[in-house]
C-alpha cells in the first residue's frame, strides 16, 4: 500500500523550535518525526476525550452504582489484594 503524504509549512517561534530540535536530537529522531508524533498524540487525546464525552450522555449512574455495590461475587485472590 502506498503512503499518502501531505506537506505543511510550519512556522515556529525560535525558542520552541530549538526545544523541539533538542528533544528530537536526544531521542534520535528528526524534527519532522517529532512533530508528526506530537500531532498524532494530540489527535488521539482529543478523540479519546470526545469518545468519553459522548458516552457520558448515555451513562446510567444509578445502574452503575447498583452493579458496583451489589451483593455476591468472590473475594479477591490473595495476589490481587492491596498491601
Amino acid at each position: 500500500m502506498k503512503k499518502r503524504l501531505a506537506t505543511y509549512p510550519l512556522r515556529l517561534p525560535a525558542s520552541p523550535k530549538a526545544a523541539v530540535a533538542e528533544v528530537a536530537r536526544r531521542d534520535g529522531t528528526s524534527i519532522n518525526q517529532f512533530v508528526t508524533t506530537a500531532v498524532a498524540e494530540k489527535l488521539s487525546a482529543m478523540r479519546t476525550a470526545e469518545f468519553f464525552a459522548e458516552r457520558r450522555t448515555s451513562a446510567d449512574i444509578e445502574e452503575a452504582r447498583r452493579i458496583l455495590f451489589r451483593n455476591g461475587g468472590k473475594e479477591p485472590e490473595p495476589e490481587d489484594r492491596l498491601p
